[in-house]
C-alpha cells in the first residue's frame, strides 16, 4: 500500500497540492498501526484507504477554514440546513450516520470505514 496505489483507488485525492504525499503517508501510516492485520485479513487495505480518505477530508476542512481566517480544527457536525435569501436547502444526516458513531460520521469514507470495522469487529463466537 502506497500513496500511489491510495490515488488509484480514490482518485478524487488525485490533487497532490490539497493532498501531498506527505498527508497521505501520514495517515497511512497511522492507520496500519490501528488496524490489526490479523483481524481485517483481506480488508486491510481498504480499511486503510478509507481511514486514510476519511482523515483527509477532515484535514481538508479544517485547511478550507483556515484559509478563509476562521479557526481550523473546530468540532462540527454534519451540515443538516443551510438559507441564503430566500433559498434554502436540507440534508437529514441522520438518515446515514452511524448510531455512536462519532467522529466518523464527519465523512462518509468514515462511515465506510466504521461499518466495515464494525462487520470484521463481529468475529466469531462461542456459546
Amino acid at each position: 500500500m502506497d500513496a500511489a496505489k491510495f490515488r488509484e483507488d480514490f482518485p478524487e485525492f488525485s490533487d497532490t497540492t490539497k493532498y501531498p504525499d506527505s498527508a497521505v503517508n501520514l495517515w497511512m501510516s497511522l492507520a496500519i498501526n490501528v488496524l490489526p492485520p490479523d483481524r481485517w485479513c483481506d480488508y486491510l487495505n481498504i480499511g486503510i484507504e478509507l481511514f486514510v480518505a476519511h482523515n483527509l477530508t477532515v484535514a481538508a476542512g479544517n485547511q478550507q477554514t483556515a484559509a478563509a481566517g476562521g479557526a481550523g480544527g473546530q468540532v462540527k457536525g454534519p451540515v443538516n440546513s443551510k438559507s441564503v435569501d430566500k433559498v434554502s436547502v436540507g440534508y437529514d444526516s441522520g438518515a446515514v450516520s452511524l448510531e455512536d458513531g462519532g467522529f466518523f460520521n464527519l465523512t462518509s469514507y468514515g462511515i465506510q470505514l466504521l461499518q466495515l470495522a464494525r462487520l470484521i469487529g463481529t468475529g466469531g463466537f462461542q456459546i
